[in-house]
């Protein structure tokens, strides 16, 4: 009789996971913190961090909030508040920047002028743009999945194809050059 009931169980559980597919989130907090413990230190010092956070429950916590609250908020807006409010901190060859995700898109702060940078996403049109010093320039539009419509140095627009072999083509139009911009 036991084995029966399983056989049964199985099926139905498999049937019912290919019926009900759904998005599964991105897990974001779960990912942050495990993204932060592999760079505490060396090989030994993370897995002792690791262990730790397991007994602790910290990865138990933050897998459960995912799971049933900041993965359903991300199903139904469209973003997780685990990723909203990330900042990072920058090391540029002359100074630190601070990259801050906001509602229109980026923002970066120069930390030792203070001066800010923002691409903003504009989702009427498809389109980023540069705002620097109060004034706007457009980058680029997107066109389909494969091309977008790129600035020129002259300010006019050309369209790229987004493979090697399409923005190799843009580097060379607009005076880039050379393998070091090449996609990997």
């Amino acid at each position: 009789m036991r084995k029966k009931q399983l056989i049964v169980a199985t099926v139905v559980a498999l049937s019912a996971s290919m019926m009900m597919q759904s998005c599964i989130g991105s897990f974001a907090l779960f990912n942050k913190v495990k993204t932060w413990n592999e760079h505490v230190g060396d090989k030994f010092v993370n897995e002792l961090v690791f262990v730790a956070m397991w007994i602790l429950p910290v990865y138990e916590l933050c897998f459960t909030a995912d799971l049933f609250i900041l993965n359903s908020i991300e199903f139904w807006s469209g973003e997780n508040p685990a990723l909203s409010a990330e900042a990072k901190v920058i090391d540029g060859k002359d100074a630190q920047y601070l990259v801050a995700r906001n509602e229109a898109g980026y923002t970066i702060t120069n930390m030792t002028t203070k001066k800010v940078t923002r691409f903003n996403f504009n989702a009427d049109e498809n389109a980023w743009y540069l705002e620097n010093n109060g004034e706007e320039v457009k980058l680029f539009t997107f066109v389909d999945d494969t091309h977008v419509d790129m600035i020129n140095r002259d300010g006019g627009f050309t369209r790229v194809e987004l493979s090697q072999p399409g923005v190799m083509a843009y580097q060379e139009l607009i005076g880039i050059g050379g393998t070091a911009f090449a996609l990997k």
